[in-house]
Formats: C-alpha cells, structure tokens, sequence
C-alpha cells in the first residue's frame, strides 16, 4: 500500500505549487496539522484507506474533521487527493511533504537519544557544537529517552553515529574481557 514515489511527487508538487504562491509556511502549518490528526486518530486513517466508503463521504468527512483549520490551498490538494483516488495514501503524503520542506529550508534533524530529560541549555549547546562542527545553519533536535543507555548520549544525524553512551563503554570493556585481551598469549 505504500508508494514512496507516488508520495514524494504529490509532496513536490504541493510544496512547489505552495513556494510559488508564497505560502509556504501556512501550507507547513496545515500539513502538520494533518500529520497530528492522522497520527493520533487512527480511525480517521481507516475511514480514508476504506474502499467501501465513496469518495463524495470522504470529502466530507475531511471537511468535518478540518472544519477551517487549513488553508484553502490544502483544502484543495486534499480534495484533488480524493478525486484521483489517492487519499490512502495520506500520511505518507504528509511525511513526505515535511521531508521536502526541511530541504527546502536547509533543516537538519539531528536525533538525540538521553538516558534522562535534559534541559535546555545543555540542548542548545550540543545544537552550537553541530552547527560549528558541520557548517549545518539550521538543526532541529528530535529528542528521545532510553534508560538503556544508562548516561551520556547517542547522537546521529544521517550516517554519522556518535555514541558516548555508558552501556556502549561498558560493552566495549565486555568485549575485551571476551576476546582476553587482557591475557598474554603465551606459544
């Protein structure tokens, strides 16, 4: 069910189409909106993914759930959505699109894995530290806790890893003990 293609062209054209009549930024909005809705009402997902419901019922269905708060362009790429029967694919869509508007924007996202909450000043300075080590002007941190790592910090951002965990030094030292690195091979 899921078309990666047919999501990153509906995306293209809608931020294209947005960056053309400059309101990039309302469209962002909206479809943030929509990103929430779907992400929290599974319901609404199945009702648009039903081939039993007719496409003039999801039309207003989307129209009771959005009641105004999107913009009349949205409104219209979800209505051309259901025309061309593509409402299935929806959320995708949606990733999609605020995929291409981080590139767009020159967002990074960089994801930061805590074995406790930090604050925000500790979240700031690790944001200085990537921008100066990168040259990235704009990041955007997606925080995540694990109790797992015990402390420190995993960080990645696309292929680079950097994991200053203690669970990682600790498997390291594991691995020594296994491998008897410790013990003078004697012939």
């Amino acid at each position: 069910m899921f078309n990666p293609r047919l999501a990153t062209r509906y995306a293209k054209s809608l931020i294209g189409l947005a960056i053309e009549r400059n309101e990039v930024e309302t469209v962002y909005a909206d479809i943030n909106w929509l990103r929430s809705v779907t992400k929290s009402n599974r319901d609404f997902v199945n009702v648009l993914r039903s081939p039993v419901i007719p496409a003039t019922m999801k039309k207003k269905i989307i129209e009771a759930v959005t009641g105004g708060n999107i913009s009349a362009m949205t409104s219209a790429f979800m209505t051309i959505l259901i025309t061309k029967g593509r409402e299935i694919n929806l959320p995708e869509i949606l990733d999609a699109f605020i995929t291409q508007y981080k590139e767009y924007k020159n967002i990074h996202t960089v994801q930061l894995t805590t074995a406790t909450p930090i604050d925000d000043q500790t979240k700031q300075e690790i944001i200085e530290q990537v921008k100066k080590s990168g040259n990235f002007p704009n990041i955007e941190i997606d925080e995540k806790v694990d109790p797992d790592i015990i402390g420190g910090f995993v960080l990645q951002m696309g292929d680079t890893l950097v994991d200053a965990s203690i669970s990682y030094d600790l498997n390291a030292i594991k691995q020594q003990f296994l491998n008897n690195d410790f013990i003078y091979n004697i012939r």
